[in-house]
């Protein structure tokens, strides 16, 4: 899919990867718009020439006004790219506690249940495109994690999370083929991202010390770029892409 002159929607806009894609897309020749809880910081990383709309990813209904406001301005959506995301760190039990549930559950629905509610409301607005000359008429990008499939401690509903993201990206796919609606997942190692940025000194020299060339964080940019190879390269759907430096 050509980026030009088409609509996205970026979720997570306001800072990381969210915030470095909705920039890479809309310099790319789209109209970005770009979603997140607090409006005020949407406005002031996104500036002026990029739209943003206060959205809770975990709340349907927030969801669809959202995607309702993106097609009331612009008449359509071609793009969606799922970033918004909290990591919510605690151990299984620990001091004597439990894992609260409520922190359990607000994780699966930004990480999981967010996703799958913008995937929807989405693609339903995806299926009334005219279909490019590719037969396509939308692309979703999931973010998953490296962590679905190698947890730190404390990451058991993160890495649950993602891991079901991973999980369905392909029948979501199989679902939405007859519509000519594309569905990739990324799965980032470790990026610079205000998530890494309270990290243990110590877990982050081990997760470093377990990379190839170049050793260091990813940078949102290069997230960004890989996004933008996904939504222009038509034969790649029902898949996720490793974007790790070698890290397993």
């Amino acid at each position: 899919m050509n980026l030009q002159n088409k609509i996205a929607i970026v979720t997570g806009a306001a800072s990381g990867l969210g915030l470095a894609t909705c920039r890479a897309l809309a310099a790319a020749g789209a109209t970005a718009v770009g979603f997140d809880l607090d409006q005020a910081k949407l406005d002031e990383a996104l500036g002026a020439h990029i739209k943003g709309v206060a959205v809770d990813v975990s709340d349907e209904a927030s969801v669809k006004a959202g995607v309702d406001a993106v097609v009331n301005m612009h008449g359509r959506v071609h793009i969606a790219v799922n970033c918004a995301g909290v990591l919510g760190p605690c151990k299984t039990i620990s001091k004597g506690q439990l894992f609260p549930s409520d922190l359990w559950n607000r994780v699966i629905g930004v990480n999981l249940t967010g996703t799958f509610n913008v995937i929807r409301h989405a693609a339903l607005a995806m299926t009334a495109n005219e279909p490019e000359d590719t037969g396509e008429r939308g692309v979703i990008i999931n973010t998953a994690s490296g962590a679905a499939r190698g947890g730190q401690m404390g990451q058991a509903a993160y890495s649950a999370s993602k891991a079901a993201v991973i999980g369905m990206t392909t029948p979501i796919a199989r679902d939405l083929a007859e519509h000519g609606i594309r569905v990739v997942s990324i799965s980032p190692g470790l990026f610079e991202s205000g998530m890494s940025a309270g990290m243990p000194q110590k877990v982050f020299d081990g997760l470093i010390e377990k990379m190839l060339f170049p050793r260091r964080m990813g940078k949102a940019s290069e997230f960004a770029a890989l996004v933008q190879h996904v939504i222009g390269n038509a034969y790649m759907n029902a898949t996720t892409l490793d974007i790790e430096c070698g890290m397993r």
